[in-house]
């Protein structure tokens, strides 16, 4: 019987690749190999091809492809996504990742060797130092393999974490687990019976440790050979099968999430994708009206529950799974194509998705920032939406907020001529930015809605008429920055309104603007939320502040559209500082905040849910934070949040336990106590607006 440490020519220490396996099976398994990949290699062109026949994607997502690849090799390799809120999940991934990339290359390693090195040279370089090292590398890395395969095994099956389960779990999340797991060890099963049939080998420990496990079990040299062929089948035909099943199953995801990571907009969500100013253009009358990108969405989805586990409308009990919409949509595709009933996408019982699932997001993007693999949920989500207004299935409290929008220009329903009445309480003029050029002016009766908020329920239409409506009365002003008192205005200048082509409307008798072509698309005018605007006033020390005029114990809370949208987290936090109080962290904040329940409609709508959002945010606050109940202020960034949070005071039971100030508030009364004379003004509400400079 041949040594596993043979002499090769020139003294290198190598071993016999195909030990017990001879010419017939050797023939058999070449035949069987060529067939798999056939079989996959078919799979994964159908699926790219299925994805050619979606729309065209509004944003151009193969721009600069190279750099687009390296950018999502990087992201990949480090699986810098996996640890996020979640280093167990990240470790146990990269281990499973890094060990089957590792017995990727070196089954490749193998093949390159002996099917063309070999043929060519009638030599290996599979000997020597490099076959020590290959053996030391592949041990290693299959033990991590194995090992992070066993992490997710007992989460999945004896800890049975929630997010692992749910309405999609099926035979395929089983198969995926399990069939690796089994290759990973009878990887080390058949290296073990090797080791012990033919004689140690010094760098191989995990092989070593099961072959002395096997010889405690009463096998020897020769049970070791008689066992080894029917080992080596059984491992090479599980290996077929998953590498058939790639593009049939979940196994697929390896391909298509890495393909999503490279298509990714960075933007996605901060910024929505318009709609065709066709008013025969469709929304989601079917399946095939979503875009190639969504249906890759699809497809990436690794049912891994990390959307669903940040979700705050299914927290608060609304029937809004991301992950369940994001399948849904895959499976009805599926069954479509499959020749299945077609029915309505989004309907109020009887559809694919249901009405009141979609009136539930909150437009906080937490699942996309959860997602790992880059799944743009608030994209599908808003084409969802859309279809439902063009359906007419929307609330009556909704439809008032749009008649309020198209009539007065306001979600309220007040008189355009009240927009400036809150100036009347301060005691100087604050100027007319239509009338003259000076340092800060407003726009008055013809500052409107910026629409942030309708674009997300699903009005499309009315978002680009208030944006041109605005645009147009910004052009007749002299100013080089805009700043907004609210993230959701913030977000829409900034990151929007540049993207509206406001000439592809100009046919249209419903839009009363005057815009041609873009606004602002070279960033030319800058856009500021008011924290940004006077943190700079603090950093060179305009305003005076010690940094001890109050000494309040308070926590901040992260508007969505400030934070998770825009990465602003400092400016808020600096102003708090600055004023004196003592900023105690909430567990979840910055990117990981938890919204207050207005976005995406809310604040405009009542849900039968418990606890809300803003309970539960509340109660976070007092329970959760180091300071716990001593935190005497809840502080805030936005005026949507305030509204909700004074809300969820109130039905929460907090009224006695804390109060909810505006970052301003904090301000304004750290400038009292330095004895500074301040001008302070109403609220101005969820509308208001620029001041524009």
């Amino acid at each position: 019987m041949p040594s596993a440490l043979a002499l090769q020519a020139g003294g290198d220490l190598a071993r016999e690749t195909y030990w017990q396996i001879g010419p017939v099976q050797k023939v058999l398994f070449y035949f069987l190999a060529t067939l798999t990949i056939l079989v996959a290699a078919i799979g994964v062109y159908r699926r790219f091809a299925r994805y050619t026949r979606g729309t065209a994607d509004w944003f151009d997502r193969l721009d600069d492809l190279p750099g687009r690849i390296a950018s999502a090799a990087k992201i990949v390799a480090t699986n810098e996504t996996q640890f996020n809120r979640d280093l167990v999940g990240g470790l146990m991934h990269a281990f499973i990742m890094w060990g089957f990339l590792t017995l990727l290359i070196a089954t490749t390693i193998l093949f390159v060797d002996i099917d063309f090195y070999q043929v060519a040279t009638g030599d290996s370089f599979w000997v020597g130092d490099f076959y020590l090292s290959y053996q030391l590398v592949t041990d290693a890395l299959g033990l991590l393999f194995v090992v992070g395969l066993a992490v997710a095994l007992w989460r999945r099956y004896v800890r049975r974490s929630d997010r692992l389960w749910g309405k999609h779990t099926d035979w395929e999340d089983a198969f995926l687990v399990w069939s690796l797991f089994l290759l990973g060890l009878g990887g080390f099963l058949l290296e073990g019976l090797r080791i012990l049939g033919q004689g140690p080998e010094s760098v191989s420990f995990v092989g070593t440790a099961v072959a002395l496990a096997l010889a405690s079990l009463g096998l020897d040299a020769s049970s070791a050979a008689a066992v080894y062929p029917l080992a080596w089948w059984s491992h090479a035909l599980l290996a077929f099968l998953f590498i058939a099943a790639i593009p049939y199953a979940k196994p697929f995801h390896m391909i298509s999430s890495f393909a999503n990571v490279v298509t990714r907009d960075e933007q996605a969500g901060v910024r929505l994708p318009g709609v065709p100013s066709d008013l025969d253009a469709t929304n989601a009358e079917s399946i095939d009206d979503f875009s190639w990108r969504e249906l890759l969405d699809q497809d990436a989805c690794t049912k891994c529950g990390r959307c669903s586990a940040v979700c705050p409308a299914k927290a608060s009990g609304r029937p809004l799974d991301p992950r369940d919409v994001i399948l849904d949509l895959k499976a009805y595709r599926q069954s479509v194509e499959a020749g299945g009933e077609t029915k309505p996408i989004i309907a109020d019982g009887g559809g694919v998705i249901d009405t009141e699932t979609m009136e539930s997001c909150m437009a906080c993007m937490a699942c996309m920032d959860a997602c790992p693999v880059e799944i743009e949920h608030l994209k599908s989500f808003t084409r969802l939406n859309r279809q439902q207004v063009d359906q007419g299935d929307v609330r009556p409290e909704i439809q008032d907020v749009f008649q309020n929008v198209m009539q007065k220009g306001n979600t309220f329903g007040d008189p355009p001529s009240d927009r400036g009445d809150w100036t009347e309480e301060l005691g100087f003029e604050v100027a007319d930015a239509r009338e003259e050029s000076v340092s800060v002016g407003i726009l008055y009766e013809d500052e409107v809605y910026d629409g942030n908020d309708v674009r997300r329920i699903g009005e499309e239409f009315l978002f680009v008429e208030q944006a041109g409506t605005l645009v147009d009365s910004f052009r007749e002003c002299d100013y080089g920055t805009i700043v907004c008192t609210d993230p959701h205005s913030y977000n829409t200048f900034k990151n929007e309104y540049p993207e509206v082509d406001f000439e592809a409307f100009a046919d249209d008798p419903m839009m009363e603007f005057a815009v041609e072509g873009y606004w602002n698309r070279d960033g030319d005018v800058e856009v500021y939320h008011w924290t940004q605007a006077v943190e700079e006033l603090v950093g060179v020390d305009a305003l005076g502040l010690g940094g001890d005029e109050l000494d309040y114990t308070v926590t901040y809370h992260d508007p969505c559209h400030l934070g998770r949208f825009n990465d602003e987290y400092e400016a808020p936090r600096e102003l708090v500082r600055a004023t004196g109080c003592d900023l105690r962290e909430m567990p979840r904040n910055r990117a990981n905040s938890f919204c207050c329940g207005g976005g995406g409609g809310g604040l405009w709508m009542d849900f039968d849910e418990e606890p809300k959002p803003s309970e539960e945010r509340l109660r976070e606050a007092l329970e959760d934070t180091d300071a716990g109940a001593a935190v005497e202020k809840f502080v805030v960034a936005c005026p949507m949040c305030m509204t909700m949070y004074e809300d969820g005071r109130k039905t929460g039971g907090f009224e006695e336990d804390i109060e909810i100030v505006d970052v301003a508030e904090l301000v304004v009364e750290a400038l009292e106590v330095n004895g500074a004379p301040v001008a302070t003004a109403g609220d101005a509400g969820t509308d208001a607006a620029p001041a524009d400079d």
